[in-house]
């Protein structure tokens, strides 16, 4: 008897990132508009917070270590949300499939956390609030790029969707050498780099490349300690 995927296979980890967010946004909009203003700038990732003004920004220093992660569920608008949405739909469903729903957030946040320090490099002292998912979901695609040709390259891009664990693992040396995962990094890269210069500018009104690179990169070069199916592999429990 065959076995018939459903067309849209979204993990439950993915779904719950998504009502998360969707929350978050949700509330935000119950809100009077100081509160949700003070919320708002709470939750953002702000480098200001690390050059001595974190008792003056709404959170405090409490929100100087959470918003690494918290400026992820934030979104300036529907449009901003979808967007994210999509993208993580795209890139998270089979990252999440293939090393479990532990393993994905622990790594989603690991992302996002990595493109918020990179933000942070780059805008030393800035006062403007860095927020959105795009980070970590930078990071989800650079991890696909770890295991997509594989499975181009043996079962096709259904194994994507139907079982994104047949996919072996490309060693990073030949991740980073690869034709194919070199022009994928090389159009991000390009996209990011006309983003800055048609909008000059970054936060809830424009585009915080820093973030993107740095939760891409950061998907692409760590994801193997973080692959379900490597562990595996290693233990000869599970053998492609």
């Amino acid at each position: 008897m065959s076995r018939h995927e459903p067309m849209f296979n979204v993990p439950s980890s993915v779904l719950a990132l998504l009502g998360a967010m969707v929350a978050v946004h949700l509330v935000r909009m119950g809100l009077a508009e100081d509160w949700d203003t003070w919320l708002t700038l709470a939750l953002a990732f702000i480098p200001a917070r690390y050059a001595g003004f974190a008792g003056m920004l709404p959170g405090g220093d409490v929100a100087a270590v959470t918003s690494f992660l918290t400026h992820a569920f934030v979104h300036g608008d529907w449009v901003h949300l979808g967007l994210n949405a999509a993208w993580l739909v795209a890139f998270g469903g089979a990252v999440a499939n293939r090393v479990g729903t532990l393993r994905f957030l622990l790594f989603s946040a690991f992302c996002a956390v990595a493109g918020a320090a990179t933000f942070l490099v780059f805008n030393p002292e800035a006062a403007v609030p860095m927020i959105g998912a795009s980070g970590a979901i930078s990071g989800l695609m650079g991890a696909t790029m770890r295991f997509l040709f594989t499975a181009v390259d043996g079962h096709g891009l259904a194994a994507l969707r139907e079982d994104p664990r047949s996919a072996p693992l490309m060693p990073l040396a030949q991740a980073l050498t690869d034709k194919r995962v070199v022009l994928v990094t090389v159009v991000f890269l390009a996209a990011n780099i006309l983003a800055v210069l048609g909008l000059g500018s970054v936060g809830p009104s424009g585009i915080a490349w820093e973030a993107h690179i740095g939760g891409y990169f950061a998907g692409l070069l760590t994801f193997g300690f973080f692959d379900a199916v490597q562990t595996d592999n290693s233990s000869g429990a599970v053998m492609h």
